[in-house]
């Protein structure tokens, strides 16, 4: 694969990782484009295919694990899967753009241990997993059993922090989009 960079953004479901993501994209339109990952879940609302996510079925999932289309994948809940397509990342770098990605944290870890220094690695901190699990609440996306889930998952993804480039803390909103920018425009000049 080329040598374009990656700019990774990991954190617990609900830290604010897409909201950053997003205002990123729109500040380096120039530099960025979003990595769209694949995925066996179900759409939720106004989720749109080629936009929010490839959906695959399963099988399709499994024939593009089995045939290596896949730069990292797992299983993330039983018959859910995540991961990102080679054909996705270099279809971006083809265009002269870093790669920017919202993505779960064991994801994340294995993008960067495998781009290393092309890979920028950014884990944003939630302010407490009680806001967290508000946030998760007020975002009326996920039954109270999912909420457990994500929030039990959270507390362990929370002590991964340390393995990644830098880490920021999404207290403030624009306070965490301004350290964002500081951090990635930094690293998409070096």
């Amino acid at each position: 694969m080329e040598n374009g960079k990656l700019v990774i953004f990991s954190a617990p479901s609900g830290s604010g990782k897409t909201t950053i993501v997003r205002h990123l994209l729109k500040v380096f339109s120039d530099k960025l484009a979003f990595s769209i990952s694949a995925t066996s879940r179900p759409k939720r609302g106004i989720e749109e295919n080629g936009k929010d996510y490839h959906y695959l079925s399963v099988e399709e999932f499994k024939k593009k694990v089995d045939a290596g289309d896949f730069l990292e994948w797992e299983e993330v809940y039983a018959g859910v899967c995540y991961g990102t397509l080679k054909s996705e990342v270099q279809g971006i770098w083809t265009k002269g753009k870093s790669v920017i990605f919202d993505i779960d944290v064991e994801g994340g870890l294995n993008l960067k241990n495998q781009f290393k220094d092309r890979a920028l690695a950014v884990f944003v901190m939630p302010p407490s997993i009680k806001i967290l699990e508000e946030r998760l609440k007020h975002r009326s996306t996920d039954s109270p059993e999912s909420i457990v889930r994500r929030v039990t998952k959270a507390e362990a993804e929370i002590k991964t922090a340390e393995l990644f480039d830098t880490s920021i803390l999404n207290e403030d909103l624009e306070h965490a989009l301004k350290k964002a920018e500081k951090i990635v425009g930094d690293f998409l000049k070096s």
